[in-house]
């Protein structure tokens, strides 16, 4: 009985602190994340104003005259619908083959979802030096085109796992069913569409996230331009960008506003973020489980 007794204590002392490391942990996730939108509120709300989000740079712009990121935000959106969208064409029919076609014990299953994991795990400054090796290789300048390509590899692989998880977790019995009463599974594909539906937002709008607020990638691909994007073939602004130069200015002034800018990169993110979860847990609602 004394021995069972002290299982028991030992147990609730190593639950009770699992669960205060589980708490300090949450804790430490949500202030580091204050931490970060405080100091840029703190440094960039100052300087954040209508004409900055509304004007292109002008001549003194980088010199702490008149002028606005208007550029950058038109690339940054330009860069990750485009990327987006791409991304989403590939990852797509890859995903819905996987899961209606391919074997569930396959090797090609796990070897697909392996490529996307490695995929995950490269950083974008590798998809940067890649593009521009075959930019050099092509004999192509920066531009809008070859950012939004480079881009959809970054944002690729989140979309494609994302969605995956998603699919992975549709029931079995739905499958079985649908199929029992006859249906092919190219309509099993439009059921699973249906399905998955809140899933495949959810990731749409994470890798959005993911590729507005990326900046390696595009540093040598996109290039950089004061003037709005009016071409794929010509180059492009970015926000990561914007506030990269203007933070590397020795004017206080110009440092204000790349924390400015990222400021707006940072309501973009959350934004985007805080949708993402709205849209699944609405849109689940009505997910079969």
């Amino acid at each position: 009985m004394k021995q069972m007794r002290r299982r028991r204590v030992r147990r609730a002392l190593e639950e009770q602190c699992f669960l205060w490391l589980m708490r300090l942990s949450l804790l430490g996730a949500v202030g580091v994340l204050g931490m970060i939108v405080g100091v840029i509120c703190w440094r960039g709300a100052g300087a954040l104003s209508w004409e900055m989000v509304s004007s292109l740079p002008e001549g003194g712009f980088y010199l702490g005259r008149e002028g606005g990121i208007l550029n950058a935000l038109v690339g940054s959106l330009y860069l990750a619908c485009g990327a987006t969208v791409l991304a989403l064409c590939l990852a797509v029919p890859v995903v819905f083959y996987l899961h209606t076609y391919a074997s569930p014990g396959g090797r090609l299953r796990h070897g697909v979802r392996l490529a996307l994991d490695i995929l995950w795990g490269i950083p974008s400054i590798v998809y940067g030096a890649f593009g521009f090796a075959w930019m050099v290789y092509l004999g192509v300048r920066a531009s809008l085109l070859a950012g939004i390509l480079t881009l959809a590899l970054v944002v690729l692989p989140i979309l494609a796992r994302t969605l995956d998880e998603v699919v992975e977790m549709t029931p079995v019995l739905l499958r079985e069913s649908t199929l029992a009463l006859g249906a092919t599974r190219l309509e099993w594909m439009g059921v699973l569409l249906r399905q998955s539906l809140p899933g495949l937002l959810t990731a749409i709008l994470l890798a959005f996230g993911r590729g507005i607020g990326d900046a390696a990638s595009v540093l040598f691909t996109a290039g950089y331009t004061d003037n709005l994007p009016d071409s794929l073939l010509r180059p492009v602004a970015s926000l990561p960008l914007a506030v990269f130069f203007l933070l590397g200015t020795p004017f206080p002034e110009v440092q204000a506003r790349a924390y400015a800018a990222a400021l707006i990169l940072t309501i973009i993110v959350l934004g985007v973020s805080v949708s993402a979860h709205l849209s699944l847990a609405r849109l689940g609602r009505y997910v079969i489980r």
